[in-house]
This record gives C-alpha cells, structure tokens and sequence, in this order.
C-alpha cells in the first residue's frame, strides 16, 4: 500500500517535471529578460534627456547591467549546477523585478520635467510678447544660480537607474548559464539544437514586446497627467522631448515577478529525454544514486574548479571562440545600444516612431533565423565543422551586407550658425563665432540655449530670437513667429516651433535601411544556433555549465561594460550644440554633425566585426586537426568527446578530483 502511494506521488512529479515543461517556462523567462533589457536600450534617449546627461554617462547606465551580471556569473555558472537550478533562475526573475521597479524611482522622487525654452507657452497675440528688441537686456531666462547647480549635482537622480540597472543584471545572471546547461544535461542531444532556437526565439519576441511597449511610452509625455499638455512647446520629434519612461520599467517588473513563479515548482534533476517511461522503474534507486552523490560533490565542489578553468583555457577552440564573440557583439552591441539615437539624428524621426520600425523591421527575421537555424541543426545533424562552416559564411554574409549602410545617407539640419550660414551657405564645422549675425546682433539673444524655430525659408534657427522675430501668435505647440528679420524669404519672413523637416528622399533611404537590415539580421540569426553549437561541443559536458558561464564573463568584461562607455564617448565627440542646465552647465546633446556621427556609428562597428574573420579561421583550420564523429547516434546515452591532439591533452592531464574521474563518462556529443 505505502509503494502504490509512493508510486502515484512520483507520477506526479513526473508529469510536472518533463523537459519541455521547463523550457516552456525559461522560454517566458528569456522573453521576460529580454522585454526590460530591450525596453532599457530604447528608452536611453529619453533618460539622456531626463537627467541631462552625455551619451558616455547613459553608455555607463546601460553597462552597470553587466557589471552586476558580472559580479556573480562565474560562481553561479559553476556552483549553480551543485544545486537548485530551477529555484535559482526563479530567484532571478524576482530580482531583476526588484531592480526594475528601483528603476522608476527617480520619476517620483523627483520634481517635474523642465526643458529648456526661451518663451513662454503662454504667449499670445499681446504686444507684449516682443522676442527680439534692442536696448534691452538678456532677460528671456533667469540668471543661473550657482545654489540650484549644487543642488542638480548632489541630487543625482539617475543613480537610481544605474544601481536598478545593476540589480537587474545580477537577477539575469543564472538564467542562461543554468538554464543551457540544465536542458543539455536532460534533453536528447539531437534536440538540443532545436530547444536553444526555440529560447532564442523566445528571447526575440521579448524584444519585439519590448520595443512596442517603448514606442507606446516615448510618445506619451513624462509627466502626464501632472501637466497640461496643450501647453507644451515641445514635439516627440524634439531633442528635449522626453516619454513616460518610468511606466515600461513598471510593468517589467510586473511581467519578472509572475514568470519566476514556475520555476519554483519544477524538480531539481529530470530523467534523461527519452528514459522517462522507465522514470518509474528505477526512479528510487536514481534518487538514492543522486542523494549519495550529493554530499560527494559537497566534498569536492571547488576541487575541480581550477582544473576546469585549466582545461577550458588550453582549448584552443574555445579561446578562439570566445575572442570570435568579443568582437562581433562589441559590434553589434555599439550598433544596438545607439542606434534610436542615430536613426533619430539622422533621418529626423521621432524615439517612438524609430522603435516601432525596428520592432517591424528587425524582429520577424531574427525570430524565424533562430528558428530556422535551430531547426536545421535538428534535421541534418550537423557536424562540429559543417556547423562552423555555416556559421562562418552566414556571418560573413552579414557582415558584407553591414557594409551596405553607407549608401543611405541624409545631411544635417539646415541650421543657421551650426551647419549652415544665415546666407544659407553649407558650414563643415560648428563654428561659435557666426551664431550672431547683423540681423540679430541688436536683440541681445542667448547664443547658448536650444530652441530651435523653422524660418519658412526652410532653415532652422537656435531660437525664435536668434531669427530675429518680434512677435508671436498663438499658444503651445501652435504659436508663430513674424517679422523675423533673420528670415529672408518670398513669404512673411515668419517661423514656427522645431527644426524644419528633412526631405522625403530622406525618408526613403530610411526604408532602404530597414529593408537592408531585415537580410542582415536573418543571417545574423541564422549563423547564430551553428556557432553556438561550436561552444558547446567543443567542451567537455561536465565543463559546460562553466564554460558557458566563462564566455558570457569575458563578454560582460570586454563587451557589455567599457563598449557602450567608449563608443558613446565618441558619439559625444560630434555634437555641434549641448542642452544647458538650469545651473548654466552642459547637459545632453540636441544636433549632432551628422555626417561624423554616421562614420562612427558605422565605420567603427564594420572594423570590430571585419577583424573578427581571422580568428574564425584559425577556428576552421583547428576544427580540420581533430578527430570528430561525422553524425549524432541518438540511441546511446553517452557523449562522443572531442579529440584533441597529444599536446593538448597533456595540457587538460592536471590533478582531478575521484568525483570528477567519476563524472568523465559523460562526453561532449556532436
């Protein structure tokens, strides 16, 4: 009788506890850290402009998630497979909501959002609203006060993000070591190629939700429902336009804490896929099997990490492939991180519009390439080589592709003293000294303050002052300037709020872009299951879990932390003109020269990517010396190991613990 109650509680179990239930469940929780990581980078922008901060301060937020990953990657992905995995990646997912919620602190902790601006809002037909009239003086903005500089700087609101950032990224930490490892430890090896493709599938619709979830919020102002916003001056298309940032981080934080709450029923250990009708059988004597190895492996826990680490280090495959991965996603990393800030700059588009395209444009490819990708590595059983083969000319495909960005250019915005003369002469350089000119040097405007004004002889000017306008009509959004003296035109000589819209060709070439991008991110995406596959079976199974945790420190260390810092340091290095504080300091950047930004953007990222090939081959031409099973048997249970040569193995003879001896029967399969 005790047996037959035993026997219905492990049925349970085991029907709860099937490999597919678990990659349902890290599939929502790759979609789920996706979703806030994606929301993040979108919505960089919008904090850029929030806390008025340069490009390299928002470039050091967004690496603050690596530093947190970083700060436990190594030990988790190590001592992460000696217990709990599933607990431990749901602990996870309740952390990084832990630091998105901390996230959007700083918009309830701080006052209201005040843009710059050389008017009031409230300007209407009154006489009294003269804008540029002589013998008076510079009274459009109060005088700074160094009190209110001492008080932006100790407030420092943007820590909040930063620090939030950091939790999130120690939250993600265990999820995909852990989970990578869990499944290939439990899931046929012919299937794990299709199981990867299916998360990275998962991980490309969080992105898509992500960026749609950004395009809603950017183009709701920040403090709705707090101000009126008829009295806005201000567009999304504006440089000082900031969105409800804070409420995505909100709802990331909701989304964390109802997919962790799965893994918190899910067992420990699984039978093997494709055993689990014999589960029953001999589910008593596994469990005993696994009990009496438990306190061995309690024993011998960190006998065998530097062993690992040694013969991690001494596979020359594995080192390869992971410099491989250090310049290709530094590429793609600068790339994606700016990339609204670009687009934005360099077709004149708003944040919400640019994301919603990419949202269109780039995850359908990535979705059905990862698929695709994991699908075929399932269906042909593909080799170590055929795999990195693949992998090599894909991405090479890609990469060419990349090159094709440089075709699709738009100038600058026509602004009189920034990229052009007040004569409508094209300038190659800001140039501070020609901000005044005749017509406007007797309205003793501010040369330092942003806001811009489109005269209707299609150039923009710093401020309806600077164009030398008398007047104004109308209110918020919708007032005009006249009698502009600046304004030579057949018209009125009359200007209205923001920067003078680029030409269609210029949108045009934005669709070029896009259409471009949609072959390049499927290769991309298609290389990306074949090259992964190379990492994995190029490593002893009983490493992978460490090994896979090793190649995401070196990202974290080399790519995710100093990449967004250095490459937005460089970004800093094109503005033409900085937004200024209430205390009279810089704050973010509003125009840039665009065509130095275009290089940069492009011409930087296509160098890292390029310089990558060539320890790829080295990879190709080691993949040539070693002895490897042409096909998968999928009716054994054991891994077939790779051969490596004499040298290298010698290298790999260090001292090991009897456990790890033990555990050698496991092989890395192909």
């Amino acid at each position: 009788m005790g047996e037959s109650g035993k026997r219905v509680t492990t049925h349970g179990v085991t029907c709860f506890s099937k490999i597919k239930m678990f990659l349902l469940a890290l599939t929502m929780a790759y979609l789920a850290q996706a979703l806030s990581r994606n929301y993040m980078v979108s919505m960089l922008t919008q904090i850029e402009r929030q806390f008025n901060i340069p490009t390299s301060v928002v470039g050091f937020i967004n690496g603050s998630f690596e530093i947190g990953n970083l700060l436990l990657i190594i030990f988790v992905s190590y001592f992460g497979t000696k217990l709990h995995r599933p607990i431990m990646i749901g602990a996870g997912c309740v952390v990084m909501a832990l630091g998105c919620f901390l996230m959007s602190l700083p918009h309830f902790l701080m006052g209201r959002y005040e843009y710059e601006k050389t008017i009031s809002p409230l300007s209407n037909l009154s006489s009294n609203s003269l804008l540029c009239l002589g013998n008076r003086s510079q009274t459009l903005m109060p005088t700074p006060d160094p009190g209110d500089c001492e008080k932006e700087i100790k407030s420092l609101m943007w820590i909040y993000v930063l620090v939030g950032n950091l939790i999130r990224g120690i939250g993600e930490t265990p999820i995909i070591p852990l989970g990578i490892s869990y499944i290939e430890d439990f899931a046929k090896p012919e299937n794990s190629p299709l199981y990867i493709g299916i998360l990275e599938a998962g991980k490309i619709v969080g992105p898509f939700i992500g960026l749609l979830l950004a395009s809603f919020c950017a183009n709701i102002y920040v403090d709705i429902g707090s101000v009126n916003t008829d009295d806005l001056t201000i567009t999304p298309t504006d440089t000082r336009w900031v969105g409800a940032w804070w409420v995505g981080f909100l709802i990331c934080a909701g989304v964390n804490v109802l997919i962790s709450i799965p893994f918190f029923f899910l067992p420990k250990t699984l039978p093997k896929e494709g055993l689990e009708d014999d589960a029953d059988v001999t589910n008593s004597n596994k469990e005993e099997k696994h009990q009496g190895k438990a306190k061995k492996e309690k024993r011998g826990i960190t006998k065998d990490f530097l062993p690992f680490m040694k013969s991690l280090f001494c596979n020359p495959i594995y080192v390869l492939f992971v410099l491989v991965s250090v310049l290709q996603i530094s590429s793609f990393t600068t790339v994606l991180v700016f990339m609204p800030k670009f687009l934005e700059q360099h077709f004149g588009k708003s944040t919400a519009e640019i994301v919603f395209l990419m949202g269109i444009y780039n995850i359908p490819p990535a979705f059905f390439g990862y698929l695709i990708g994991g699908f075929v590595m399932k269906k042909f059983k593909f080799t170590v080589k055929k795999a990195a083969y693949v992998a090599f000319c894909l991405s090479l495909t890609e990469w060419l592709l990349f090159l094709l960005n440089f075709m699709w250019t738009c100038d600058n915005f026509p602004v009189a003293g920034l990229t052009t003369s007040y004569e409508h002469e094209r300038y190659p350089l800001y140039v501070e000294n020609k901000i005044l000119a005749n017509c406007n040097t007797r309205c003793n405007c501010l040369t330092n303050t942003w806001d811009p004004v489109c005269g209707d002889n299609g150039i923009a000017y710093m401020s309806a002052c600077l164009a030398g306008c008398e007047k104004s009509v109308g209110t918020g959004i919708n007032m005009v300037f006249q009698n502009c003296s600046c304004i030579q035109s057949s018209g009125n000589s009359s200007a209205v709020l923001g920067l003078c819209k680029k030409g269609p060709d210029c949108t045009i070439k934005l669709q070029y872009f896009f259409i471009r991008a949609v072959f390049g991110i499927f290769a991309h995406s298609l290389s990306s299951i074949p090259g992964y596959m190379v990492l994995l079976r190029s490593i002893k199974s009983e490493e992978k879990s460490l090994g896979v945790g090793l190649h995401a420190f070196f990202l974290r260390v080399f790519v995710g932390i100093p990449a967004p810092i250095y490459f937005g340091a460089l970004i800093d290095r094109t503005c033409l003109h900085w937004g200024t504080q209430k205390c009279g300091k810089p704050g973010a950047c509003r125009m840039y020269d665009i065509n130095n930004f275009r290089n940069i953007f492009f011409g930087f990222p296509a160098a890292l990517r390029g310089s990558s090939f060539l320890p790829a081959i080295c990879i190709l031409i080691f993949l040539r010396k070693f002895q490897l099973p042409d096909k998968t048997d999928s009716s054994r249970t054991e891994f077939a190991e790779m051969k490596l040569t004499e040298k290298e193995s010698e290298c790999m003879d260090v001292h090991r613990s009897p456990e790890f001896e033990n555990e050698r029967e496991l092989k890395t399969r192909l």
